[in-house]
């Protein structure tokens, strides 16, 4: 066990809020979603999206229903900056689209965002300054006062150059790491800044109260939202907006307790792109609400499109188990579970009422463009699992556990070289052509066995190098003395690891099926399989099987 120094960590301390109201309240209503994606989330990837990968992804976010995108950094490099020009000239923003872009407070930063914003309608003007204990004592050197100072300075630029811009500005401010700033010094600065923008009925000002680092528990962090809605200044005309990572692994649920608390206003990626572990992934949230009855006012009804373009742009994959979109989500393996769904299915289908209520599925696959699956799809991405789940479903064969990874990987290397999906018969000829129809340097052409008192005895013919071979063999069993009997000419060494078999098909004309895992060296083993209306045949079969495949 690892000794962790005392005094290293501090549990993050309690916010003193004795009257909260956000345990008893629920969502009832979407909040107001900004993506994230293509500012936060492309600053995260190995390889940043090229332009044409910026607008495939920026159309996915039209076509999804987002009203406001952070469209990036556009004073930082000028990849963003004419991403930005190559929306505008080429007349690619809705009107009823707001642009959102980032920016510190510096003037020639500053200037040139708004040059970047030229001919934009509607645009929001995202200003940030860190404002966190650590921040301002380790990296800024800054008092509070100058911290505040500095936001105030980014506020009288932005007012300078919007006077010269023909179109709406909004004011976002950001009090970055707020989750590791005192909450009295958020509201401080953050009532500086709207003041400073002069918020009214007609100015509403959009702060935002990033978990930067996740540093606590989700209620935490409600309490600090609901803290924050009960000490800002014009709380009416402030839309308070939620931006968390997922440093501990809870940004959904702290995003869905600030929505309890009075955040109005969601910042996100699709599925939880961003810095470190990612930001909030706003298809989970979405289709969280969905399951409760809620409108999202976005459309996720052909996930599978989702997921092609985000990780087309990103290149980055999505975990099988994601939820709501990974590749197995809709999936049941167990037999117990695929029994109850199907129940389930039967039951609604034959029952007036539209309420969905199906056991292990808490939504219907076909709302977000998807089907159950009791069977698994195998490709490229599919598990090992899912391979021999086919196998013995659809065809009988019952393969030993240690035997799915070897199966899984001559699966997988064709699934790659088609670069398609493979249907349930390719991966059993996959099977065949790598167990039952291999090529064979060594051939079996004949055997007898004996056996007394425990132990066997084997007379072996074979084929070996173009000559016929006949080789004597005592052993504990018919596998046994066959090995013996083999290794008398046959210079290959190999050891027996283990031993399985079944019977296949129906009673009447049932074959047995045998599986061999032979071990050639510390590190390296090799399956084989035969197939006889004999077990001992059988077996004998699958020996020959895993020694043509180990030293072929």
């Amino acid at each position: 066990m690892n000794q962790i120094q005392e005094g290293k960590y501090r549990p993050y301390p309690l916010v003193d809020l004795p009257n909260r109201t956000w345990p008893n309240k629920t969502i009832t209503t979407a909040p107001l979603w900004c993506s994230v994606d293509l500012r936060d989330g492309n600053q995260a990837l190995i390889n940043p999206m090229d332009m044409n990968k910026k607008l495939e992804l920026f159309r996915l976010l039209l076509k999804l229903g987002f009203k406001e995108i952070e469209v990036g950094f556009p004073s930082a490099s000028k990849v963003e900056f004419n991403f930005l020009r190559k929306l505008v000239d080429d007349k690619l923003i809705p009107d009823d689209v707001t642009i959102q872009v980032l920016v510190q407070a510096r003037e020639h930063l500053i200037e040139k965002t708004f040059e970047s914003l030229k001919g934009v309608k509607k645009a929001t003007v995202h200003l940030y300054n860190s404002t966190s204990v650590a921040q301002r004592k380790i990296v800024f050197g800054k008092s509070k006062d100058e911290i505040i100072a500095l936001a105030l300075k980014g506020i009288e630029l932005i007012k300078k150059y919007e006077k010269g811009h023909d179109g709406e500005i909004f004011l976002e401010y950001s009090p970055e790491s707020f989750t590791g700033t005192e909450l009295e010094f958020a509201a401080e600065i953050s009532n500086a800044v709207t003041s400073g923008w002069g918020i009214s009925d007609n100015r509403k000002v959009i702060i935002n109260l990033p978990a930067t680092v996740e540093m606590a528990t989700p209620n935490i962090y409600a309490d600090q939202i609901e803290w924050m809605a009960n000490h800002l200044d014009n709380r009416e005309n402030v839309i308070i907006s939620t931006h968390t990572h997922n440093d501990r692994g809870t940004s959904i649920a702290a995003t869905e307790l600030a929505l309890l608390a009075g955040a109005d206003r969601v910042e996100g990626t699709l599925l939880s792109n961003g810095e470190r572990t990612g930001n909030v992934d706003i298809i989970t949230l979405a289709l969280n609400m969905l399951t409760q009855g809620i409108d999202s006012k976005l459309d996720f009804s052909n996930i599978n499109e989702v997921l092609d373009v985000v990780e087309r742009c990103t290149e980055m994959n999505t975990h099988a188990r994601h939820p709501y979109v990974g590749e197995l989500v809709y999936t049941a393996f167990s037999g117990s579970h695929q029994d109850a769904i199907n129940k389930g299915m039967a039951y609604r289908k034959n029952k007036n009422d539209n309420f969905w209520e199906v056991p292990y599925l808490p939504i219907d696959p076909e709302d977000v463009g998807r089907t159950y699956e009791s069977i698994i799809r195998i490709n490229s991405q599919s598990g090992k699992g899912g391979v021999a789940f086919i196998l013995e479903k659809r065809f009988g064969y019952s393969l030993p556990k240690a035997m799915h990874p070897e199966i899984g990987k001559l699966v997988q290397t064709l699934s790659e070289t088609k670069g398609q999906e493979l249907c349930a018969n390719e991966i059993l000829e996959v099977f065949k052509e790598n167990y039952l129809d291999i090529k064979e340097h060594i051939s079996l052409v004949d055997f007898t066995l004996t056996s007394i008192k425990g132990v066997s005895k084997c007379t072996l013919t074979y084929n070996y190098k173009g000559k016929e071979v006949i080789a004597n063999g005592e052993g504990n069993g018919p596998v046994d003395a066959c090995k013996k009997a083999l290794m008398k000419d046959y210079k290959n060494k190999f050891s027996i690891n283990s031993y399985a078999e079944h019977s296949f098909g129906d009673k009447s004309s049932a074959k047995a099926i045998a599986y061999i895992e032979i071990q050639t060296n510390k590190t390296l083993s090799c399956f084989g399989v035969g197939a006889d209306n004999d077990i001992a045949t059988a077996s004998i079969k699958a020996l020959f099987c895993a020694v043509n495949r180990a030293f072929h």
